[in-house]
């Protein structure tokens, strides 16, 4: 390989395409858009949204209405006006987190029979569709709604019809985002649906209590389940942090015998149960906090809209009606406070055998924008199983959106694990291989890598979208700084999963055992160089001469730190500057075909030039790269070297990594475990220093062992 001049107009051709990357005119509509304040507060609901666009042939909107709120869309006027359906916004009704932790602002549209009109996303944060996906896959995916039933089981991907359920087509590589995508319509059209008399919930059977006469302290309570527990502390809502929590409040069920007793004093709740009808619950409420759970709401309106009790896809909210006073709390060891409540449930849809969960309901403001939208909040409850005549009933749960994934990609799971181990032990018993390899044959560690290469790059990167990046990078440091989400980042198994090999690999081994194996990107690069290089290009492919090496190496330091210096900034603006990296346009989006002029100019840039330089990518502009490169300072094994390394050459010339120094050192941040340096260490006939001693002992008539751990033959015996 030669050493060449690094070409004087490439570089600031790769700096114009890298920054028209953050405006190229492509970019998805709805990504990070900008949302007027008044969307979720206005009662004019359709002055800030294009209701119109989701009912069509409507004229006329009426204000916010309801609990959760819609509008009514007319058509006509005067004596002619006809209610043509409801409109309303997904964020007033439902709190679901997409992939990147945040709601999908849609708005929805529904006829008088319950039938989906249209459904239009005003806003999301979703990584993957901000260029990657363009808009009229997404498009096509929300008008599977359209005609659909307000109470129809509507599932992602193929369904039974014998169900009764309905299966939608997914976007490719996108599955998080539209399952997400898919609770937040039906369970907003559900709850209008059945708010307006749409459709009916069944009743669940009452609850039969046990004979309890005896009375608990506070910490029984709590410690058996009877006392739920709710704290939101101020980083959750992005707001300045305080001393005290946003609201800390505690929470139980007084119908119950024992725990009525024990909250009320038996005098107390023989007059409260005395007083309630048959179908009607008690709930209590005590609260300290910055906040109030009582809002704000019922002073003009009487409602309190701040609380909510939620079991199923039933919800109830309380009126000043529903309020009773609270005057203290019998049960020794009972917390002080500043606010408390009796709020009554009314209605025969709520059933306590069955769990049931309190929501409370905040402001939450986006660090990036400064927008506010609600965000829900909500501790379960169900009594425990001996205060109910028969035990608790059997209840079915829905799976969690992670676990529907994980479970419908059971075979690429095993796979990508085989992948994963197979490939580890394959570089745990590197010394073998590499005994058995020598400068002129090296199958025995070239062909393994080239299988790797090769099932990384149509497996794991075209097949199953699988390509780790920046954004993870970015996503976990916020999630480490502001809210953890285990289900953000389970809710993409191989993804989880390799980011889990890679952590524990790093530190055994260095990141070059997922750049210069695994990755596949660096794999399609690696893999064009060498094919280039056997189709007649090899006396053409060269590296940088060491000096600029050593400069532009750097580089990818200084990207990886702009990104997540920009992401506590501007976390949309860091996603539009993560397509430094070219993985999306090779894996991501179907296609080079598929993207807008600056990436495919940028992805041929870079291609052509890695066809010539080995992988220049990796070694000079890759953030990914740079940010493992750092933990891998504290690798547990490295390579073998020897003391004659530090004036012999040999290895840094055949180093494509350019990873190792004048002084022998191999700088394992750089270092892709290529294993070149390690086939030369114990290849006798073309390592200098090896080379010298085993003539030198032939000479001296030793019979030699093979190799040892030293990288030196064994003498045995003298000849005779």
């Amino acid at each position: 390989m030669k050493l060449c001049r690094f070409p004087a107009g490439l570089l600031p051709l790769l700096f114009a395409l890298l920054f028209a990357l953050a405006w190229s005119p492509g970019q998805a509509a709805s990504y990070d858009a900008p949302l007027p304040a008044q969307l979720s507060t206005d009662p004019d609901l359709c002055a800030y949204a294009p209701c119109r666009d989701v009912m069509p042939g409507a004229d006329s909107f009426s204000p916010r209405q309801g609990r959760p709120s819609y509008v009514e869309a007319y058509r006509g006027s005067g004596a002619q006006r006809q209610l043509l359906g409801y409109v309303f916004l997904s964020t007033d009704i439902v709190d679901i987190p997409a992939y990147s932790g945040k709601p999908m602002v849609t708005l929805i549209g529904m006829y008088p029979q319950g039938i989906i009109s249209g459904v239009r996303i005003l806003k999301h944060s979703e990584p993957i569709l901000l260029v990657g996906i363009p808009e009229s896959a997404l498009d096509k995916f929300i008008a599977q709604y359209v005609g659909q039933f307000a109470g129809a089981k509507v599932e992602i991907g193929k369904s039974s019809a014998a169900g009764g359920r309905i299966g939608l087509d997914a976007i490719s590589g996108a599955t998080v985002t539209v399952i997400a995508e898919n609770q937040v319509v039906m369970r907003s059209a559900y709850a209008i649906a059945k708010q307006v008399g749409i459709v009916k919930s069944e009743p669940k059977p009452a609850a039969r209590f046990t004979a309890q006469a005896a009375s608990h302290d506070w910490k029984t309570l709590i410690d058996e389940g009877s006392v739920q527990h709710l704290t939101v502390q101020p980083d959750e809502l992005g707001i300045a942090d305080s001393k005290q929590p946003y609201i800390d409040l505690y929470f139980g069920y007084l119908n119950a015998p024992a725990v009525g007793r024990s909250v009320l004093g038996e005098a107390g709740w023989k007059r409260l149960m005395a007083d309630l009808k048959a179908d009607e619950h008690a709930i209590f409420i005590v609260a300290n906090g910055s906040a109030s759970f009582k809002g704000s709401g019922f002073v003009r309106g009487g409602i309190y809209d701040r609380i909510q009790v939620v079991q199923e896809v039933d919800s109830h909210t309380f009126r000043d009606t529903d309020y009773l006073n609270l005057y203290g709390i019998a049960a020794a060891g009972a917390p002080t406070y500043k606010e408390s409540a009796i709020f009554i449930l009314r209605g025969g849809n709520f059933s306590a055998a069955y769990p049931w969960s309190l929501v409370f309901l905040a402001n939450k403001v986006d660090r990036a924008t400064g927008s506010k939208t609600f965000a829900n909040f909500e501790r379960e409850y169900w009594l425990p199983d001996r205060y109910l005549e028969g035990g608790r009933p059997t209840v079915l749960r829905p799976d969690p959106t992670w676990l529907q994934v994980w479970r419908g990609k059971k075979l690429e799971i095993g796979l990508f694990v085989l992948l994963l181990a197979a490939t580890a032990g394959l570089y745990a018993m590197r010394d073998r291989l590499v005994r058995k390899a020598s400068r002129k044959d090296k199958r025995w560690v070239s062909i393994p890598k080239y299988i790797v290469w090769t099932i990384s790059i149509g497996f794991v990167g075209f097949f199953a979208l699988a390509q780790p990046s920046i954004t993870h990078v970015m996503t976990w440091m916020h999630s480490l700084v502001y809210q953890w989400r285990w289900e953000l980042f389970l809710s993409d198994p191989l993804i989880f999963i390799f980011w889990l090999f890679i952590a524990v690999t790093i530190f055994l081994w260095g990141r070059g055992l997922f750049c210069g194996w695994l990755c596949p990107y660096g794999s399609l690069s690696e893999l064009s160089f060498k094919i280039a290089g056997k189709l007649g290009l090899k006396r053409f492919q060269t590296h940088l001469p060491m000096p600029w090496h050593n400069r532009l190496r750097w580089l990818k330091y200084g990207i990886f730190a702009l990104l997540v210096g920009v992401s506590f900034y501007d976390i949309s603006l860091a996603e539009k500057m993560a397509e430094v990296e070219p993985f999306k346009t090779t894996f991501l989006v179907g296609g080079v075909w598929n993207r807008a002029w600056p990436f495919v100019a940028y992805w041929v840039a870079l291609f052509v030039l890695g066809l010539f330089i080995e992988r220049p990518f990796c070694k000079y502009l890759c953030p990914l790269g740079a940010g493992l490169a750092i933990p891998t300072t504290f690798r547990f094994i490295k390579l073998k070297r020897k003391e004659e390394c530090t004036t012999c050459h040999a290895c840094q010339k055949g180093c494509g990594s350019l990873a190792i120094a004048d002084d022998g050192r191999i700088d394992q941040r750089e270092c892709l475990l290529c294993l070149e340096c390690q086939i030369l260490y114990y290849d006798a006939h073309t390592c200098p220093p090896l080379s010298k001693e085993r003539r030198r002992r032939t000479k001296s008539g030793l019979e030699l062992t093979p190799i040892g751990d030293d990288g030196y033959y064994i003498p045995i015996k003298v000849v005779p």
